[in-house]
Protein backbone atom coordinates (compact mmCIF):
# COMPACT_ATOMS: atom_id res chain seq x y z
CA UNK A 1 0.00 0.00 0.00
CA UNK A 2 2.94 2.45 1.00
CA UNK A 3 4.30 2.33 -3.11
CA UNK A 4 0.22 2.61 -3.99
CA UNK A 5 0.39 5.73 -1.83
CA UNK A 6 3.28 7.25 -3.11
CA UNK A 7 2.79 6.87 -6.57
CA UNK A 8 -0.35 8.51 -6.28
CA UNK A 9 1.05 11.17 -4.75
CA UNK A 10 3.93 11.57 -7.50
CA UNK A 11 2.02 11.41 -10.39
CA UNK A 12 -0.55 14.75 -8.64
CA UNK A 13 1.13 18.05 -10.03
CA UNK A 14 2.30 20.49 -7.72
CA UNK A 15 3.00 18.06 -4.52
CA UNK A 16 6.44 18.78 -2.92
CA UNK A 17 8.53 16.12 -1.64
CA UNK A 18 10.69 17.29 1.88
CA UNK A 19 13.34 15.08 3.52
CA UNK A 20 15.19 17.00 6.17
CA UNK A 21 17.17 16.50 9.36
CA UNK A 22 18.95 18.45 11.30
CA UNK A 23 21.57 19.32 8.95
CA UNK A 24 19.94 19.37 5.39
CA UNK A 25 16.37 19.84 3.81
CA UNK A 26 16.04 18.47 -0.29
CA UNK A 27 12.87 19.54 -1.91
CA UNK A 28 11.97 17.61 -5.14
CA UNK A 29 8.91 18.70 -7.30
CA UNK A 30 6.28 16.63 -9.26
CA UNK A 31 5.61 14.99 -11.32
CA UNK A 32 7.67 11.96 -10.89
CA UNK A 33 8.68 8.67 -12.18
CA UNK A 34 8.73 5.75 -8.99
CA UNK A 35 9.69 1.76 -9.10
CA UNK A 36 10.34 -0.25 -6.31
CA UNK A 37 13.18 -3.26 -6.45
CA UNK A 38 13.15 -5.06 -2.98
CA UNK A 39 12.63 -2.81 0.09
CA UNK A 40 13.86 0.39 -1.28
CA UNK A 41 11.38 2.38 -3.60
CA UNK A 42 13.19 5.25 -6.30
CA UNK A 43 11.60 8.21 -6.62
CA UNK A 44 12.58 10.42 -9.69
CA UNK A 45 15.18 9.11 -12.48
CA UNK A 46 17.46 7.23 -11.10
CA UNK A 47 19.80 8.13 -14.01
CA UNK A 48 18.66 12.36 -13.41
CA UNK A 49 19.96 15.06 -11.58
CA UNK A 50 17.34 14.55 -8.24
CA UNK A 51 16.00 11.59 -7.08
CA UNK A 52 14.91 10.07 -3.88
CA UNK A 53 15.34 6.62 -2.31
CA UNK A 54 13.03 5.61 0.36
CA UNK A 55 13.43 2.43 2.52
CA UNK A 56 10.05 0.85 2.34
CA UNK A 57 11.00 -1.04 5.68
CA UNK A 58 11.67 2.12 7.59
CA UNK A 59 7.88 4.35 6.91
CA UNK A 60 5.74 2.11 9.46
CA UNK A 61 2.45 4.89 9.12
CA UNK A 62 1.29 7.57 7.17
CA UNK A 63 -0.99 10.54 7.94
CA UNK A 64 -3.23 13.22 6.40
CA UNK A 65 -2.30 16.67 8.00
CA UNK A 66 -4.33 19.79 7.52
CA UNK A 67 -2.41 22.38 9.68
CA UNK A 68 -4.11 25.81 10.01
CA UNK A 69 -2.06 28.78 9.57
CA UNK A 70 -2.49 32.53 9.87
CA UNK A 71 -3.69 33.36 6.34
CA UNK A 72 -4.40 29.48 5.05
CA UNK A 73 -4.65 26.05 5.53
CA UNK A 74 -1.57 23.27 4.48
CA UNK A 75 -2.36 19.99 3.25
CA UNK A 76 0.17 17.55 3.18
CA UNK A 77 0.67 13.25 3.96
CA UNK A 78 3.27 12.62 6.85
CA UNK A 79 5.44 9.60 6.54
CA UNK A 80 6.64 8.18 9.75
CA UNK A 81 8.71 5.68 11.42
CA UNK A 82 7.75 3.21 14.11
CA UNK A 83 8.64 5.86 16.69
CA UNK A 84 6.73 8.32 15.05
CA UNK A 85 9.29 10.54 13.97
CA UNK A 86 8.57 12.17 10.35
CA UNK A 87 10.73 10.35 7.30
CA UNK A 88 9.50 12.21 4.59
CA UNK A 89 6.10 14.58 3.64
CA UNK A 90 4.35 15.13 0.63
CA UNK A 91 3.19 18.72 0.77
CA UNK A 92 0.66 20.08 -1.89
CA UNK A 93 1.43 23.38 -3.19
CA UNK A 94 -0.62 25.80 -5.70
CA UNK A 95 -3.44 25.12 -3.68
CA UNK A 96 -4.72 28.91 -3.44
CA UNK A 97 -5.46 31.27 -6.56
CA UNK A 98 -3.81 34.90 -6.27
CA UNK A 99 -6.65 36.16 -4.36
CA UNK A 100 -5.57 33.90 -1.36
CA UNK A 101 -8.66 31.70 -2.02
CA UNK A 102 -8.55 28.17 -1.90
CA UNK A 103 -8.70 26.35 -5.47
CA UNK A 104 -11.51 24.05 -4.66
CA UNK A 105 -9.99 21.42 -7.35
CA UNK A 106 -7.07 21.28 -5.39
CA UNK A 107 -8.67 20.91 -2.41
CA UNK A 108 -11.15 17.45 -4.22
CA UNK A 109 -7.69 15.71 -5.56
CA UNK A 110 -6.15 15.62 -1.86
CA UNK A 111 -9.89 14.75 -0.13
CA UNK A 112 -10.18 11.91 -2.64
CA UNK A 113 -6.41 10.85 -2.22
CA UNK A 114 -7.55 11.17 1.56
CA UNK A 115 -10.75 9.19 1.42
CA UNK A 116 -8.92 6.54 -0.90
CA UNK A 117 -6.68 5.77 2.15
CA UNK A 118 -7.91 7.26 5.09
CA UNK A 119 -6.39 9.50 7.43
CA UNK A 120 -3.92 7.51 9.00
CA UNK A 121 -2.59 4.11 7.39
CA UNK A 122 -0.18 1.34 9.14
CA UNK A 123 2.20 -0.36 6.46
Amino acid sequence: MLLELLSDLVNIDDVLLIVKNSGAVSEIRSPLSIRQKEKWITIGDNDGPVHLHVNSELIKSAEFIEEEKPERKSFSVHFLDEHGDRIMAVFFTKMYDDSKHLIPKRQIIYDQLKQKFTSKIQF
